[in-house]
């Protein structure tokens, strides 16, 4: 029953209860840093309020993972240590949920891009993988592809399917370095895989104009 008391039935459920910052005990009032709940606002540099006090990691509530708060501290120990001008990099993380299948997710979600860029459009394939094709397995896959209209960016990839965190980890190289969707489409495929499909999806499954879903173009 979920919290407007409607019933879903459902095999099984994900528990995720978040995190909080663990700043109990630092005394951080008395060095004048502020807190937000349990967290550290911090700028791209990760500077606190007091210009002197940094901060890095899931305590800054910005994206707690471990990558990532390397990427923080490395960055503020070149621009605070070794003379480099470094902010912080939170744009096209890869990301992995560790579920079955797993879910692997880099770049903008399709709503978020939509806000962001206005027209985008959306590459999308359910399908069945071979391995699972055989045994008549009810296992399916789900690629997505987020490109953005005016430069043909790829811009987003969401992927739920056996070792997509494996996979995901690859591709956000390419979305990392500006790839555009020709890119992705002049990238010969390994076959069998699953992953070919993200070279080989050429028509878009809907866009977005304007910030609104469009099934098809006129």
């Amino acid at each position: 029953i979920d919290q407007d008391g409607n019933e879903i039935e459902c095999d099984s459920i994900l528990y995720a209860t978040g995190r909080k910052g663990k700043i109990d005990g630092l005394n951080l009032e008395s060095a004048g840093v502020h807190t937000e709940n349990s967290f550290i606002p911090v700028n791209e540099y990760s500077q606190t309020n007091v210009l002197s006090i940094y901060a890095v990691g899931d305590v800054t509530d910005r994206i707690a993972l471990t990558p990532v708060a390397l990427m923080e501290g490395h960055r503020l120990a070149d621009t605070v240590f070794g003379g480099m001008d470094r902010p912080v990099d939170h744009e096209f993380v890869a990301s992995t949920v560790f579920t079955t299948p797993e879910i692997g997710t880099v770049g903008y979600s399709e709503e978020d891009a939509a806000e962001k860029y206005g027209d985008i459009d959306v590459y999308k394939n359910r399908f069945r993988a071979m391995k699972h094709s055989f045994p008549q397995s009810e296992t399916y896959s789900l690629f997505k592809l987020i490109v953005e209209t005016k430069t043909q960016r790829v811009v987003g990839c969401h992927v739920a399917t056996d070792g997509a965190g494996e996979m995901v980890q690859g591709v956000a190289i390419a979305i990392k370095m500006g790839a555009t969707k020709e890119d992705f489409d002049n990238t010969i495929g390994i076959h069998p895989t699953s992953a070919e499909e993200l070279v080989t999806m050429r028509t878009p499954s809907y866009y977005y104009r304007n910030g609104q879903k469009v099934d098809k173009l006129e």
